[in-house]
């Protein structure tokens, strides 16, 4: 089928890289020291004469509160105050997205993204039956054998390794390289069940599709495969950006 007016937006790559920044650290969850922390002491500078760094003292001779003392205060710790999260214009975010989208269609950049893939149009456009006719995860694979997808979660699942570091140790076992992302109208269609747990997948709908999805690390060119009421929806969303 003829791609829309929509998958011919101008790259903006400065744009999604900003709006993916914008995305993605507005997940992340303040962090920040106690104020007091190494300054609940008696601890008091004895003044000059005794031969030590003037610096405050137990009793019993024992330096404490300052940065290079043992059970000090840290030098500069973590704050819960400190912006974290870098803000993005509404229609800086909307250009993101309608640009994110046009790139699924470029092949470039879909193949300099790392995807293997055997189809020559791009994104990957079915039909809605599909949503309702595919409840297996086999019955699944076949039908993106057929389309020309099935290699990139392939790939996805061939790649997966122990992440460096010690992210291992906290929840973040393993790095799954980012594969086929599915736009469909529900989470809930058999569809969407039966592909959900494949290496890599991510499934999004019209209404909370994100640059996080389209342009994973902030690098445009996601293979997609998008329904055609999913396709008509997106069009309705963002018309306004290619009118």
């Amino acid at each position: 089928m003829e791609l829309p007016e929509l998958f011919y937006y101008p790259i903006r790559k400065d744009i999604i890289n900003r709006a993916f920044l914008s995305a993605f650290t507005a997940m992340i969850q303040p962090k920040g020291r106690d104020p007091l922390a190494g300054k609940r002491t008696t601890a008091r500078y004895w003044g000059v004469g005794y031969g030590l760094a003037r610096v405050p003292r137990l009793p019993s001779g024992v330096a404490r509160f300052v940065v290079s003392a043992r059970k000090g205060h840290a030098a500069f710790p973590p704050r819960t105050d400190r912006r974290i999260h870098e803000e993005v214009n509404k229609n800086e975010r909307y250009m993101a997205i309608v640009s994110a989208l046009a790139a699924t269609s470029r092949i470039e950049l879909v193949k300099a993204r790392g995807h293997v893939f055997n189809t020559e149009k791009l994104p990957v456009v079915v039909v809605n039956e599909v949503e309702d006719a595919y409840s297996k995860a086999k019955d699944s694979k076949i039908f993106l054998e057929k389309v020309g997808v099935w290699d990139d979660i392939k790939r996805s699942y061939e790649k997966v390794r122990i992440r460096a570091g010690k992210g291992k140790m906290r929840g973040r076992r393993y790095v799954e390289p980012r594969s086929v992302l599915f736009i469909l109208t529900s989470y809930r269609c058999p569809f969407a069940k039966s592909v959900r747990n494949f290496p890599g997948v991510d499934i999004a709908t019209p209404g909370n599709l994100s640059i996080l999805h389209l342009a994973p690390g902030g690098i445009p060119g996601r293979l997609t495969v998008i329904t055609k009421r999913a396709l008509e929806e997106l069009l309705n969303k963002y018309k306004v950006m290619y009118i």
